[in-house]
């Protein structure tokens, strides 16, 4: 499956137009954002697990990405509830599941070759650092080789200068309403800026919060089959 397999084109995907689908164990739904392969694919997905849903031990041969959005995820290794950020590494096993149910960001196969470093990170209670302008504060979450990885909190008519992104951009809108001059992003809306777009966002009333990630296009990934 090729789905938005272009990383040269914008690509937005809004919450209220979210088309789920079947994962083969049944209770696990996915809301695919991007994806390059079949069942052993690079791809960014929104995952849902219902209540008492399981995955089989597995491992992750080009490493997994995930921020927990909603209600306790879980495997052998502990609990990680909303607003855990996680990063298991090429090569890490578990079997994941879920008591109550929950929802999660997950990205699959975008760990560069040297990125080694387990993280696990309780967004919930991590530091804020002030932002580049009033009204913006920071949350860094992981960074290796030039592609950052952070939350972003904007206070409400919060606006930020006109910026390239060299390496291009990605956004999740996990709270509120995120605006730029292309178009507005309510919560749970996905959007992915390729390199060198340039923006000028900006938040209304609601402000917003969201997951950001700068320099992840173009960069080198592990290869599935490689």
């Amino acid at each position: 499956m090729d789905l938005n397999s272009d990383f040269d084109q914008r690509a937005v995907q809004n919450a209220h137009d979210a088309v789920w689908n079947a994962s083969p164990v049944p209770g696990v739904d996915r809301r695919m954002l991007d994806r390059i392969g079949g069942e052993l694919a690079r791809a960014t997905s929104i995952v849902r697990y219902a209540a008492g849903s399981r995955f089989d031990r597995h491992v992750h041969d080009g490493g997994e990405e995930f921020l927990v959005l909603d209600g306790i995820f879980s495997d052998e290794h502990g609990d990680y509830p909303a607003g855990t950020y996680v990063r298991n590494p090429p090569g890490t096993s578990h079997a994941p599941f879920s008591r109550d149910g929950c929802t999660l960001f997950v990205k699959l196969w975008q760990f560069a070759p040297h990125d080694t470093r387990p993280v696990r990170i309780d967004t919930s209670t991590a530091a804020w650092n002030p932002g580049l302008v009033p009204g913006l504060s920071l949350m860094p979450l992981h960074e290796h080789d030039g592609v950052s990885t952070a939350l972003v909190r904007w206070a409400p008519q919060t606006r930020f200068d006109t910026h390239t992104h060299p390496g291009g951009e990605e956004i999740l809108v996990l709270d509120g309403i995120f605006r730029d001059e292309d178009g507005v992003y309510p919560t749970g809306t996905w959007l992915r800026n390729p390199r060198g777009s340039r923006h000028t966002p900006f938040t209304g009333a609601e402000g917003a919060l969201i997951y950001v990630k700068v320099g992840a296009i173009g960069a080198k990934f592990l290869t599935i089959g490689a």
